[in-house]
């Protein structure tokens, strides 16, 4: 689905006046699912990487920047998911050469491409198939609110372009529980990018660590800063993207938006390419976008990964430093 207008910061008009009944029976029902859970602990060690609210805040990038750095600890850790948009319950190992996003979802096929990545939608199972298999650690993507299996790290990323939104629940705003309670439940709070919805400052009285990062383009960027492009993207919030091309130079002569974990059909494939080719413009995407795609279709468009920075990477060594040291890990003093 698409952001819709209403959920954002200082948006408070009728739409989500109208819904806020529904908002409220979300919240009741996300309170009881709480409640009623039994949390099963499995052998290692579970850093989540979740967010508050619906839509895209850049937990994959967060979970494959927490990978990299445990890696470089001499850690073993795999991703666990529950592939979201692919038909496999699992647990399922992803195999990049039989797996597509329609089995898997496209965050299990970005993640695989690094470490071990297992789908579950069934996480406890999941957890225990990783541990099986060798993993040292596990790293979810996504699942803060899913009680079942017992975290030891917790971290909500928020967008700082976006914040908490609205501050409404689901659907009369973008929050998926009530920001206190979720926050309850955090170790740490990621913000990622630029704060311009005051982040930093609802977050001042709490006793959570607040790390800043930020989004960076990859190596592509040099190849098509500067360029004309047509740019699409099925992410939580295009926009984004698009503010990201425009930053490496590129001048949009394109635009399109569409739902989160969109399916592309051929038609609307071929309508961007003519579209691109009447520009003489590169056809631009983002790398979740492009792994959703047929391969021929991925040979007439260019993705343009991201990644994330930490801007002080000392204080991710100081959140990992605690848990490392319970598994006895050399980096762990």
């Amino acid at each position: 689905m698409r952001t819709p207008e209403f959920w954002r910061a200082g948006q408070r008009g009728l739409a989500g006046t109208a819904l806020s009944p529904l908002g409220a029976l979300y919240g009741a029902a996300s309170i009881l699912r709480q409640r009623m859970a039994h949390p099963s602990r499995i052998g290692i060690p579970v850093i989540c990487v979740g967010n508050i609210v619906a839509g895209g805040a850049g937990k994959t990038p967060t979970a494959l920047a927490l990978a990299l750095a445990l890696k470089a600890k001499g850690m073993k850790p795999h991703f666990l998911t529950r592939g979201y948009g692919g038909r496999l319950a699992g647990p399922v190992r992803v195999d990049l050469a039989k797996h597509d996003a329609a089995a898997v979802g496209d965050e299990a096929l970005l993640l695989a491409r690094k470490a071990p990545t297992w789908v579950a939608r069934n996480r406890v199972a999941g957890g225990r198939a990783a541990e099986a298999a060798g993993a040292d650690i596990i790293v979810m993507d996504d699942g803060h609110q899913n009680p079942h299996l017992t975290k030891d790290l917790s971290i909500v990323v928020v967008d700082g372009g976006f914040g908490f939104g609205s501050g409404r629940l689901f659907p009369a705003g973008p929050l998926r529980e009530p920001i206190a309670r979720g926050l309850a439940r955090a170790t740490a709070v990621v913000v990622i990018g630029a704060d311009t919805t005051g982040t930093h400052d609802a977050l001042r009285t709490l006793p959570l660590p607040v790390i800043d990062a930020e989004l960076l383009p990859g190596m592509e960027a040099y190849e098509i800063g500067e360029r004309a492009v047509v740019a699409f993207a099925g992410i939580g919030r295009p926009e984004k993207f698009f503010e990201t091309l425009e930053g490496i130079g590129c001048q949009l002569v394109g635009r399109h938006s569409y739902p989160d974990h969109h399916r592309f059909s051929l038609d609307e494939i071929m309508s961007l390419v003519e579209e691109a080719a009447s520009h003489r413009a590169e056809l631009v995407t983002t790398e979740k976008d492009w792994v959703r795609l047929d391969m021929d279709s991925r040979a007439m468009i260019r993705a343009l990964p991201v990644q994330l920075e930490w801007r002080d990477p000392g204080e991710i060594d100081a959140l990992f430093a605690p848990l490392l040291k319970s598994t006895g890990a050399p980096d762990g003093q």
